[in-house]
């Protein structure tokens, strides 16, 4: 199993819908994680709304802070675009996927968002 982690700031939104998808997508190859540098402590409604949209449960997740996480080595780190670095995380490989934040865009652009992520994420889980 691929151990992943996604990072981004509040964990609320982007970082939560990439774990989705892995989980999603890598169950039988990715051991998916997701973490915030400042965590907002909630899940963005609007990224509930959105994940329900395509059969997700979102709202059974948790933002989370980096000293939440397994201390464990992944085998990837990505952050979302925030600019975070995390160099407390172990990591072999780290990629930054700049995908902006949708936090205050409308439902529509907030799906654009959403989508781009799971095709990230499926990109991920079908490399070696």
């Amino acid at each position: 199993m691929k151990k992943v982690l996604f990072v981004c700031v509040e964990n609320s939104c982007r970082s939560q819908m990439a774990e989705a998808f892995a989980k999603i997508s890598g169950q039988d190859s990715v051991d998916a994680y997701s973490s915030g540098s400042n965590p907002s402590g909630v899940v963005n409604p609007k990224a509930i709304t959105s994940m329900q949209e395509l059969g997700y449960d979102l709202s059974t997740h948790v933002s989370k802070a980096l000293d939440k996480i397994p201390d464990i080595e992944y085998d990837l780190l990505v952050t979302m675009g925030c600019g975070d670095v995390c160099p407390s995380v172990k990591a072999r490989q780290r990629v930054d996927w700049q995908i902006p934040d949708p936090k205050h865009m409308d439902k529509e652009a907030f799906a654009g968002i959403r989508d781009l992520i799971a095709e990230q994420v499926s990109k991920l889980v079908e490399s070696p």
